[in-house]
């Protein structure tokens, strides 16, 4: 889903990473070399779902701030490149089951303490210690003595059951052994493990988060990255500000960012156009048409391909969303080449695959409920006892869903006909408390950005029992064992795949509909005149010069 920055370091592992190019952007203006040792820019967001803690932020509007606040043990390039040493100073494994973890000396946190290797175990054992409800706890799944802590509702967030008490509070695999090396065993070897460690849940966290609420931490948090947080005001801006004490490579050229939340993309657009608004990561559909945010914005238009997937997901915790059938009968009734060519003009490819193909591991094809088969749709339908009632499609109307959201209600209501049509959730936050929350009446949008590259991200997360963003509760036990057997293969190759055979059995299941692959078309005010995107296509805000 995230994490960007340039590297520096190799991570001291034998395996070898890879991930195709995602894009970066420089620009350079006119009139001698750029200086902004004490300027300021404006970019635009989204309402963070909940108070920033690491292990609790899933979306993108949170977690794009999280990773300008935190530096983590690893970190993605931005061209894509294989991951590298951030804060470690080695990671060394020998059997990619016991990890020995070096950090760098005397880096510090927001508040001046310094980072230690316990800051990231005591994270961690949080994070991943179940009555904590960390929605990311999922990820720690990995390390010996999870199971421990981490115990699951019996019957559901809906049912009167509650979780079992943990057995423990701390993961028996981790091990502080002073204050600049940790230890991690793992259930079983693991070889992507190292590729994880870049991803926000693995920040560590400084002492003041114990000593209070995770909730009262999260509304003023304290990273240890290139800037440091100054307010939030709710749905309207959130102030960064340059941690000069910050120690590694990428240091900040600027002082301040704002991030400002917008309720339209519009309105954002507009203040792009005119100079007010200093970073746009993606210009609105309407936009598109003819190229006119290349006319609008001229040389400061960018265009890249990221890692990610406009989806559509189904809320099978309903009832009438349960019956496979049905859900491959909707999906195969979607004509995704006439979505991309007439509503995104082209600047979106048509999904035919599970997992974005720039993610090593990712097989180009294999998702064949993607094809746009009417007749097989119409005769799925039929078996599945058709439906019943109005099917509802929801999407955020704070950003540019509503023409793609409503083109494919229309075609599903035309080659099927369902009585269905889209809606939109007035921002992002609220949009994804009702998702989180399990209260989606009817199919909703859910795209994915990878936390990390590999296939890994696309499948345990999104697809088996219990995984972090598996929104819609899908479960089957095969994908979980298939799924575990992955996770624990002693060689990436062995891993993607055990992870194919799974995806197999996801397509049969069709558990949410992927519908394009993202392509991003992004804009910066004249005043900047150097920058680079993300490898997922954020704004690195540590290379804007102006």
């Amino acid at each position: 889903m995230r994490v960007s920055k340039r590297a520096s370091g190799a991570i001291a592992l034998g395996a070898a990473f890879a991930l195709v190019a995602s894009g970066c952007s420089s620009s350079d203006g006119e009139g001698g070399e750029a200086t902004s040792a004490d300027g300021a820019i404006t970019v635009d967001g989204t309402e963070p779902e909940n108070p920033l803690v690491p292990s609790n932020t899933t979306e993108t509007g949170g977690g794009k701030i999280i990773d300008w606040m935190w530096t983590g043990l690893v970190e993605y390039p931005n061209n894509g490149g294989a991951p590298q040493n951030a804060l470690a100073e080695s990671i060394e494994t020998t059997d990619s089951k016991v990890y020995k973890i070096k950090i760098k000396q005397d880096t510090k946190f927001h508040d001046g303490t310094v980072v230690k290797a316990k800051n990231f175990v005591d994270a961690w054992n949080w994070g991943a210690y179940s009555p904590n409800g960390a929605q990311n706890s999922s990820f720690f799944a990995d390390i010996e003595g999870f199971a421990d802590v981490n115990t699951a509702d019996p019957d559901g967030p809906e049912g009167p059951q509650k979780a079992p008490e943990p057995k423990a509070k701390e993961m028996s695999g981790l091990k502080v052994v002073d204050d600049w090396n940790f230890e991690v065993t793992l259930a079983a070897p693991t070889a992507v493990f190292p590729t994880k460690l870049g991803y926000s849940t693995f920040m560590p966290l400084p002492d003041a988060f114990f000593s209070g609420s995770a909730e009262e931490f999260g509304k003023k948090p304290i990273g240890n990255g290139p800037v440091k947080f100054v307010s939030w005001e709710n749905n309207v801006q959130i102030k960064l500000t340059r941690f000069d004490d910050y120690q590694l490579r990428d240091k900040m050229k600027v002082k301040d960012v704002t991030v400002k939340m917008y309720q339209e993309d519009t309105a954002a657009y507009s203040d792009l156009v005119s100079g007010n608004l200093d970073f746009m990561q993606q210009v609105p559909v309407a936009a598109l048409a003819g190229d006119k945010w290349k006319s609008d914005l001229a040389d400061r238009a960018i265009s890249s391909t990221t890692p990610s997937t406009g989806i559509i997901a189904f809320p099978i915790y309903d009832k009438r969303f349960q019956n496979p059938k049905l859900r491959r009968a909707i999906s195969l009734s979607i004509n995704r080449q006439e979505i991309t060519d007439k509503i995104f003009f082209g600047n979106r490819k048509p999904a035919d695959s599970w997992a974005n193909p720039l993610t090593p591991g990712a097989a180009p094809g294999n998702c064949t409920a993607c094809q746009f088969n009417v007749d097989e749709a119409k005769k799925l339908l039929a078996e599945a006892g058709g439906f019943s009632g109005e099917l509802v499609m929801y999407y955020n109307a704070d950003a540019s869903h509503k023409e793609w959201m409503e083109a494919v209600a229309q075609q599903v209501k035309t080659n099927l006909g369902i009585n269905a049509r889209a809606e939109g959730v007035p921002t992002f936050a609220v949009f994804r408390q009702n998702i989180n929350a399990h209260k989606m009446k009817g199919a909703y949008r859910a795209g994915w950005q990878q936390d990390y590259p590999d296939v890994e991200n696309w499948v345990n997360p999104l697809y088996v029992t219990g995984g972090s963003s598996n929104d819609g509760l899908y479960s089957n036990k095969q994908v979980d064992a298939l799924a575990k057997e992955a996770s624990s293969a002693p060689s990436l190759d062995a891993s993607h795949a055990k992870f194919a055979e799974a995806v197999k059995l996801i397509d049969q299941d069709v558990p949410s509909m992927p519908i394009y692959f993202g392509g991003q078309q992004s804009g910066h005010s004249e005043k900047i005149k150097k920058m680079e995107l993300s490898n997922v296509g954020e704004l690195d805000i540590t290379s804007v010069e102006l």
